[in-house]
């Protein structure tokens, strides 16, 4: 039986990426992203089922989920990849772009996790991946909005790791560095000429494949270029003075 894969963002970079690398191990994948011809391309190339829709809408979510049922019968993978950059400027604030990045980096994610875990469930558990970045996990000031995105997809996965997994699901995040993909294409010649290395969309996808079948839940895997992708620790939070021990809710 084959394995049965659904991602987000998928017409290229790292969505893209991942499904070459888990079509070319016999997954079947479910593509969805906005960009309508380019799903429909690697969809043919891949042997695979495809969607055009925007993660931001609760609906696409929805429906991609119900084509896995539909076309495959089960669901095993869920890759929760879509996002854009920030680029809101604070100072000359735009609520409608402002509403784009929200809803692509963190109501898709939301809606994604939503939709897919029932028919992860009924198909026995499985896993769930979302794609973070380094700027989920520590302050990037050179794009405020996308950080604060960024950390809310990295607080999500931390919190649901321990009662998906009651459920035979386990759910993590990759958190790369900067990689060469199209939501830095602006930005690819000042990395290149000041000697900066940059990941490639491959490189996070083996990340992606790894963090499917990580063990410990919750796990938020560092991807930079060079270095084997390596699990994020938090230090843990100082308890109240004293030793109390907050009162039972019942």
């Amino acid at each position: 039986m084959s394995t049965v894969a659904l991602i987000t963002g998928a017409a290229s970079g790292i969505g893209a990426a991942v499904a070459r690398r888990l079509s070319a191990g016999g997954a079947k994948c479910v593509l969805v992203d906005r960009d309508g011809e380019g799903v429909e391309r690697l969809g043919k190339e891949v042997d695979g089922a495809w969607l055009a829709a925007d993660v931001s809408d609760e609906q696409a979510s929805l429906d991609a989920v119900a084509l896995a049922e539909q076309r495959y019968g089960r669901l095993d993978l869920v890759h929760l990849n879509a996002g854009v950059s920030g680029r809101v400027d604070l100072a000359d604030f735009d609520v409608e772009r402002y509403r784009q990045v929200v809803g692509a980096n963190v109501d898709g994610v939301v809606f994604g996790v939503r939709a897919g875990v029932p028919l992860l469930a009924r198909s026995g558990g499985g896993a769930i991946v979302a794609t973070a970045s380094l700027a989920g996990l520590v302050a990037f000031s050179g794009d405020p909005v996308y950080t604060m995105t960024k950390h809310a997809v990295v607080g999500l996965v931390r919190a649901l790791a321990e009662p998906l997994a009651a459920q035979n699901i386990r759910i993590g995040a990759v958190c790369p560095g900067f990689t060469d993909t199209p939501l830095v294409a602006e930005a690819r010649e000042m990395f290149v000429n000041a000697g900066f290395p940059l990941l490639t969309a491959d490189d996070v996808a083996a990340a992606v494949e790894s963090a499917f079948y990580a063990e410990t839940p919750g796990t938020l895997l560092i991807v930079q270029p060079g270095r084997q992708p390596v699990p994020y620790r938090y230090a843990g939070v100082p308890g109240p003075a004293g030793g109390q021990r907050p009162p039972r809710a019942d």
